[in-house]
């Protein structure tokens, strides 16, 4: 669900309101515009090829029309005010929000994807993902925003409005999910070439269904089952995923590409683009800028039979 008009969190709501209330009063003043121009045509002089327009009323004084000119301006400034007014005291409202004991997650942008390390939380370690936030219902949430190449706009409209993520600048964005869902994320600031595919998901669930993910999700890689998976970790290890990937609880330790230690828990690859199934990640393995033209992943040629064991391999990785 990707909707400013369905909000799901208390800050949503409150832009929600502003908006309604924008919307109307733009409609009134545009309807009084139409209404004011229809009145002006139905009354304006008429001409024929035999009798040229009466023009003396250019320069006769009209103290009625001027009355109401006057009026309409004054009433168009007065309510620029009250929407600015309006706007001030719904930022008010939003940075008003109680963060006591808020999850804390530092998203940082990328050409052209989300990088989510959740740190420390009640004394449990912190752990690293891509593409995708899950967050616990009724709990607040602060994201620290950064950006490590050009400029990114974290945006999930139902939850929140949009947080520039500037090069060399920090920001933070806070926002409580108070419905269960999914939310879909977009990076509203055109960033290049694959902008438009680049988005992430918040999954906004019970605590404790969150707790759950939460703990598998600090958990290393788990141990390869057979013998066809202990050749994909092999082929992992051994070409050149590794060198832009990591995987706890293998030698892998790469920092240019995603953490894929829970890749195959992951709805989405590439940043949204495509369904998480074993046809699409070999297929982004093999020539992933067919898939998403203007992606840095570099192709990766392997044999047949190393990419099934590959692929194999990385489904265990839940």
């Amino acid at each position: 669900m990707q909707s400013a008009l369905i909000p799901a969190g208390i800050q949503a709501s409150r832009i929600l309101d502003l908006w309604h209330l924008t919307l109307a009063v733009c409609c009134i003043v545009f309807a009084a515009i139409l209404l004011a121009c229809l009145i002006a045509m139905v009354r304006a002089p008429r001409a024929t090829r035999a009798t040229p327009a009466d023009a003396s009323t250019v320069n006769r004084p009209q103290p009625r029309t001027r009355f109401w000119m006057t009026a309409a301006t004054g009433l168009s400034v007065l309510l620029l005010f009250g929407l600015v007014l309006a706007d001030v005291l719904t930022d008010r409202a939003l940075s008003r929000m109680p963060v006591d004991h808020a999850l804390r997650i530092e998203m940082t942008g990328y050409q052209w994807w989300w990088q989510a390390r959740y740190l420390s939380d009640g004394g449990a370690p912190g752990f690293t993902l891509a593409n995708e936030l899950h967050v616990p219902v009724g709990r607040p949430v602060v994201v620290a925003l950064k950006a490590a190449d050009v400029i990114h706009t974290f945006w999930v409209p139902n939850l929140h409005g949009k947080k520039d993520m500037i090069p060399g600048r920090d920001a933070t964005i806070e926002f409580r999910a108070d419905q269960p869902g999914v939310y879909r994320g977009q990076c509203a600031e055109f960033c290049g070439y694959e902008h438009a595919l680049m988005a992430f998901s918040v999954t906004a669930e019970p605590p404790a269904q969150y707790e759950a993910w939460a703990a598998r999700q600090r958990a290393p890689a788990a141990e390869a089952s057979d013998s066809l998976a202990a050749r994909g970790r092999d082929v992992f290890l051994t070409q050149d995923c590794a060198r832009c990937h990591s995987v706890r609880g293998t030698p892998a330790q790469g920092t240019i590409g995603p953490d894929l230690t829970h890749v195959a828990s992951r709805q989405f690859l590439a940043a949204g683009t495509l369904a998480n199934n074993r046809g699409n990640l070999a297929g982004w393995i093999v020539d992933p800028r067919t898939l998403k033209p203007g992606t840095v992943m570099p192709p990766t040629r392997l044999p047949p039979d190393d990419l099934q064991a590959l692929l194999t391999w990385m489904e265990t990785l839940k």
